[in-house]
């Protein structure tokens, strides 16, 4: 698959947030979100675009895929890390992860719930460890998650 990467502008907010909204109701049917379609879109470009790094994979010129990062208090974090369902499994993620432990400093620490077995495989396999299981209290969809970290 041919396929691209750069840096998101302003004008992929709509298709990012499609993105965030497709996979999530395909991928995490058991975690739901408290926000709306809507309030997704708002975030997205009001707030995720503005303040995070994100990067956009392009097919054909169009966004099928996005990574987000920030960093807070000496760690690199990945806050989103989602693929359009029509294009999963066609190593669009890896290429988004190894620009992330490209190019961010360490430690690179992130969050996914801990009933997506698929997730948890793919950053274990990228070198992550497991450094702590949550009981969903502390995020937004009040699922069990599990705190990753990427120290070397």
């Amino acid at each position: 698959m041919n396929f691209a990467l750069r840096t998101a502008a302003n004008s992929d907010a709509g298709r990012i947030a499609d993105i965030l909204l497709q996979s999530r109701a395909a991928f995490l049917p058991y975690a739901v979100s408290p926000h709306t379609d809507d309030d997704v879109r708002v975030w997205v470009r009001d707030i995720l675009l503005p303040r995070e790094d994100v990067t956009v994979a392009l097919v054909a010129g169009q966004p099928v895929g996005v990574m987000a990062m920030h960093r807070a208090e000496d760690i690199s974090w990945i806050s989103q890390l989602y693929v359009h369902p029509s294009h999963a499994g066609q190593g669009i993620g890896s290429r988004l992860l190894a620009r992330a432990l490209d190019t961010a400093a360490r430690p690179i620490r992130l969050y996914t719930f801990q009933q997506n077995a698929g997730a948890r495989r793919f950053y274990e396999r990228n070198g992550f460890a497991p450094l702590r299981l949550t009981d969903g209290s502390g995020n937004e969809e009040r699922c069990p998650d599990v705190l990753y970290e990427l120290a070397e």
